[in-house]
């Protein structure tokens, strides 16, 4: 998916803050959540991210997926991770 095309379907979807978030290759985050609704697509490098579901890798043109305040942890591959994520 391109990045255009992912804002505007954001948008129809009523997400209303976005962002762009780098992290640094080989780093994590612990068991955490966000007080909102956050919905992702990968534009450089890859992140695993572990729910209740289980774990799943993203890489480039991917999109995760976090209900708001559900448990989850990260961890970025060895290109580290880019990522445009909208919030509500």
């Amino acid at each position: 998916m391109k990045e255009d095309d992912f804002a505007a379907a954001l948008r129809q979807d009523g997400f209303t803050e976005f962002v762009t978030v780098e992290r640094p290759a080989g780093e994590a985050l612990g068991e955490h959540t966000h007080p909102f609704e956050a919905r992702a697509l990968i534009l450089a490098g890859d992140i695993t991210v572990v729910a209740a579901d289980g774990a799943r890798r993203y890489g480039v043109g991917e999109v995760f997926h976090l209900r708001a305040d559900q448990p989850h942890s990260e961890s970025y591959g060895p290109a580290g991770v880019k990522y445009l994520v909208g919030r509500k």
